[in-house]
């Protein structure tokens, strides 16, 4: 069975041709939305549609993208809202130390000392490194992490466990 994991959200429509709006969650909006590329498109209430990417084009903060088959507003409309998803079989191999963000959505963080902080949920691209978001295991307030050296110290994708040092100020 082919799996799927998540690079964006449709957040809405763009002009009367049939082009999506869409907040990629993924470092490889090129290659994750090249032309002919196959996403699956999974609606809010559960419908799955697999389109193939027939147009891309960068604009402002979001990706533009065009579907084969799909050609005026009337055709994308019920997509708003909607999650896409990349198959397995266009991601590549990363370097060494070089991570897909759904491996690391969902993994356990604890500091140096042992101490469990909770688990990635979310991660956001500033510009200048990337910061995950840590849901406390205890409840309360989000912390933000800055993947970055001087923090992130060992990542264990196989055990998804995560060893940080936290820095003065890093968690209040």
């Amino acid at each position: 069975m082919t799996e799927w994991f998540k690079v964006g959200k449709i957040v809405n429509t763009h002009g009367v041709r049939g082009e999506i709006r869409v907040i990629s969650s993924t470092d490889f909006a090129e290659e994750r939305y090249a032309v002919g590329t196959q996403l699956m498109i999974k609606a809010e209430n559960g419908n799955e549609e697999v389109v193939v990417v027939r147009h891309h084009r960068p604009h402002k903060n979001f990706d533009l993208l065009q579907f084969e088959g799909y050609h005026s507003i009337n055709d994308v409309e019920r997509f708003k809202g909607s999650t896409l998803y990349v198959s397995e079989e266009y991601l590549d191999e990363l370097e060494e130390n070089e991570y897909y963000y759904h491996e690391i959505i969902g993994c356990s963080v604890m500091t140096e000392s042992g101490d469990e902080l909770g688990k990635v949920k979310e991660i956001f691209e500033t510009g200048a490194n990337d910061v995950w978001v840590i849901q406390r295991s205890g409840g309360g307030k989000d912390i933000l992490i800055p993947y970055i050296e001087d923090v992130v110290k060992e990542i264990d994708i196989e055990n998804k466990a995560i060893r940080v040092h936290v820095l003065e100020g890093l968690i209040e």
